[in-house]
């Protein structure tokens, strides 16, 4: 009996770690047969795979499902006005959910929210249309809890074509293809290139997943399921492996500015390439422009003293990539700390703030909140342009503002 109970117990055994590796082996990732697909990191990374999982660098991009949508759709303020015939209205229609413009009361056209992009500060969808995506004209803002034009829209004039092309979710999403489109005979004697028209939705990898920072990981997964007390990390970059000028160029990839001569696709770029292989910048990080604070906090940082007479800090000195950066100030203070002990601050900076409460909270006077002259709305039936407010990673000492 004992012998059967081990024989039985060792035959769930092989079935469960057979249908382990075969669910991995089944797995097609649109990126290629080199990569394992996120799922694939919970079984030896959970917590990690957790914290990512619940952080706006995986909800970068998402499907548009109702769980994923903020802003309400039931009563309240879901009605966006552009004049006294025209307004916007967000509506649930059975599992669906879409932006609805009424004109005189009647129905003029309805489009889907399809995918979202964004889920910390704000966050602006788009709809299919002739397989392209297209941003909706209304974004949700979470400063304040309500729904505003979105980036560049006007208030007085709904519109629904703003084409929202491949490179725009090489910082949202982890892959997407377009297709290239054969041409005649005629047409490739005037052209050699091939041109892209639309985006492949089976192509889609949503969010900034585990393997767009670490690399394919398949030949990783497989090696340590057959090597379970392996500990080393094998065939998959670690961050702890790269040197400092490959950590940075990681993050700078998506938070180092969008100005810059595109040389390749973003999508190319694996942990521990060279950034300068894929943009060539137009401005020097070490002169005197001011960089917007949305999307440029690498720049940012690096116009910082305390980045310039570093020779470790980068961007995971401050934040854990995996999670949402920290709502306690306290713990930033204390890396500031770890540099600055011993400082002390003039009279006239006490006179503001007790000495004892500035020690928790450095963060709130040499990176204040700015903003961005690249993103205003305008909230309904409204003329004034409303500030999309981040937080500057140019670290410094700031003349302090009148109340």
């Amino acid at each position: 009996m004992k012998k059967n109970c081990i024989l039985f117990a060792f035959v769930l055994l092989s079935v469960f770690l057979t249908s382990c590796n075969n669910k991995s082996d089944e797995y097609i990732d649109p990126r290629g047969t080199d990569y394992a697909g996120s799922e694939s990191c919970v079984q030896c990374h959970q917590v990690q795979y957790n914290m990512a999982f619940q952080s706006s660098h995986f909800k970068a991009t998402a499907p548009a499902i109702s769980e994923n949508v903020l802003g309400d759709f039931d009563e309240g303020q879901h009605t966006f006005i552009y004049d006294k015939n025209t307004k916007l209205v967000m509506e649930k229609r059975n599992d669906s959910l879409y932006q609805v413009l009424y004109k005189n009361g009647k129905e003029v056209e309805a489009h889907r929210f399809e995918i979202i992009f964004g889920i910390k500060h704000a966050q602006t969808s788009v709809y299919w249309r002739d397989n392209n995506t297209y941003e909706l004209p209304i974004s949700f803002y979470n400063s304040i809890n309500n729904w505003a034009t979105s980036p560049g829209f006007p208030a007085d004039k709904p519109y629904f074509d703003r084409m929202v092309v491949k490179d725009c979710y090489s910082c949202h999403a982890s892959n997407i293809s377009s297709r290239n489109v054969n041409q005649s005979s005629e047409e490739k004697n005037f052209l050699s290139m091939e041109v892209e028209d639309i985006i492949d939705k089976k192509t889609i990898v949503y969010g900034i997943d585990c393997e767009r920072c670490h690399g394919p990981a398949k030949k990783h997964v497989e090696f340590h399921l057959k090597n379970p007390n392996v500990k080393t990390a094998n065939s998959i970059t670690s961050f702890k492996n790269l040197n400092r000028q490959q950590k940075l160029d990681a993050c700078a990839l998506c938070h180092g500015g969008n100005d810059g001569m595109k040389m390749k696709s973003r999508f190319d770029f694996k942990p521990g390439d060279n950034l300068s292989d894929f943009y060539r910048n137009t401005r020097s990080v070490s002169d005197t422009a001011n960089f917007d604070v949305h999307g440029n906090q690498f720049r940012l940082m690096a116009q910082s003293k305390c980045f310039i007479n570093s020779e470790k800090m980068d961007c995971i000195t401050c934040h854990n990539p995996h999670e949402n950066a920290s709502k306690n100030m306290a713990s930033y203070s204390k890396i500031c700390m770890s540099c600055h002990q011993g400082l002390k601050h003039n009279e006239k900076t006490l006179k503001i703030m007790p000495e004892k409460l500035m020690a928790n909270n450095c963060v709130e006077c040499h990176m204040p909140k700015r903003a961005s002259g690249a993103i205003k709305f305008q909230l309904s039936n409204s003329k004034q342009l409303s500030e999309y407010i981040l937080r500057t990673h140019k670290i410094g000492i700031y003349p302090v503002d009148k109340k």
